[in-house]
């Protein structure tokens, strides 16, 4: 099943198209993160302005250096120590849309521990846009029976997985990382 839903949801991103999927936290709307025209929809369906990045996740942290240009040692610490799923948004950024880089040139970047969010990325090679289930202002859901209509109707494929979870899912703690190694938090 996580096989077959890995496969649609990776042709469905292969056309540019938009899909809903579960994470290791809330679930997100996400494409591919090289793709303006798909990034757009999202900004579009989420009635979102393009001036509030979205954040990449990625497979393991391996990945970093291949879009972020000085990746800070201690972002390796943070993320293995991490209790909970930590976004990271650090400056350079290089290697995705123009639609994801924030205007000081960074962008938040998450490894994602569910197995779905991995499978897919390994099979994509590239990050995964995610951003929150919602309409921009409106209340992150916090499992998929708290998903609005609209957004479940506007994405491309909504992925099979995890759908009657009902267990309470919160967001990501975000950290704010330049390359010295400082750090602050932005949402804990």
């Amino acid at each position: 099943m996580l096989r077959d839903e890995v496969k649609k949801a990776f042709e469905i991103i292969q056309q540019g198209g938009i899909i809903l999927y579960p994470t290791d936290t809330i679930w997100g709307i996400g494409c591919d993160a090289t793709n303006t025209e798909a990034i757009q929809k999202i900004y579009a369906l989420k009635q979102r302005a393009a001036e509030k990045s979205m954040i990449i996740l990625l497979d393991t942290e391996n990945k970093l250096e291949s879009y972020i240009r000085e990746v800070p040692a201690v972002a390796y610490d943070l993320i293995e120590f991490a209790e909970n799923p930590l976004t990271l948004v650090m400056p350079g950024a290089k290697n995705i849309s123009p639609a994801l880089i924030g205007e000081d040139g960074s962008v938040g970047v998450r490894v994602s521990k569910h197995p779905f969010c991995q499978q897919l990325i390994q099979r994509l090679r590239k990050p995964l846009v995610s951003t929150s289930a919602n309409i921009s202002g409106q209340p992150s859901p916090q499992n998929f029976a708290q998903i609005a209509p609209e957004i479940i109707d506007g994405v491309d494929y909504v992925v099979n997985i995890d759908q009657h979870d009902l267990s309470v899912k919160k967001p990501s703690t975000i950290m704010r990382i330049d390359p010295s190694g400082m750090f602050e938090f932005i949402r804990k």
